[in-house]
């Protein structure tokens, strides 16, 4: 039988959530035009000031640029290897999102930025991404490196030590970013989205490109 955690283990725990969740919170309203109200039926502006240029290392240790995705459709989830559990169960989303996207999945490109270079090396990310799905392409960087990309898609960040033990967590922001094939901002997925919500809007971008407005996509019931 496993010992049960021990009290100050479950309040780190704790803790971190909550960090996690303030956060998600913070991002959210620092992204919506009205403060996180949503806007009427929930619009958001595809014009909105969310990504840019980056320069980064994939997992294969080759640089990238955003330029390299250009004329793909992209998945963008910040994250990093050793999360315990939101990561993980974002990146199976993403990939049962492909999957059901069937042949159209091939003008979709999912990116997973760390948060943690220090960790997450090209040799670290190339076992870590092939998990998930065959499609995706992990990213890391020097710090400067991931903090501007960071900054430029508005996440949040910070590593968040755990008293008494080597290993850290890190709090970060849990959206999972819609990028155009021009490499404008389309819309994001709240954490937890369902696959199949996340499929029917690229989907529907795909028929609609070009529209200046999208609604926000709703987690199915």
């Amino acid at each position: 039988m496993k010992p049960a955690p021990s009290l100050p283990v479950i309040g780190v725990m704790l803790a971190t959530l909550a960090a996690i969740a303030v956060a998600s919170w913070v991002a959210w309203r620092w992204i919506t035009p009205d403060g996180g109200r949503g806007g009427q039926g929930g619009v958001m502006r595809a014009e909105m000031d969310i990504g840019g240029p980056f320069e980064l290392v994939d997992q294969h240790g080759q640089p990238v640029t955003d330029k390299t995705f250009r004329s793909k459709y992209l998945l963008v989830y910040f994250g990093y290897g050793y999360c315990p559990d939101v990561c993980p169960t974002e990146l199976a989303n993403i990939g049962a999102a492909l999957d059901i996207l069937g042949p159209k999945a091939e003008t979709v490109k999912p990116l997973f930025i760390t948060v943690d270079p220090e960790r997450d090396t090209p040799a670290f990310l190339s076992d870590y991404v092939a998990n998930f799905h065959p499609r995706l392409t992990g990213l890391t960087g020097t710090p400067e490196q991931i903090k501007a990309v960071a900054k430029a898609y508005k996440v949040y960040y910070a590593k968040a030590d755990r008293p008494g033990e080597g290993e850290y967590l890190m709090d970060h922001t849990s959206f999972v970013y819609l990028m155009g094939p021009d490499g404008r901002f389309l819309s994001l997925f709240r954490g937890q989205t369902d696959p199949k919500t996340i499929a029917e809007t690229i989907t529907r971008f795909m028929a609609e490109r070009g529209a200046v407005t999208w609604l926000w996509p709703q987690p199915a019931s």
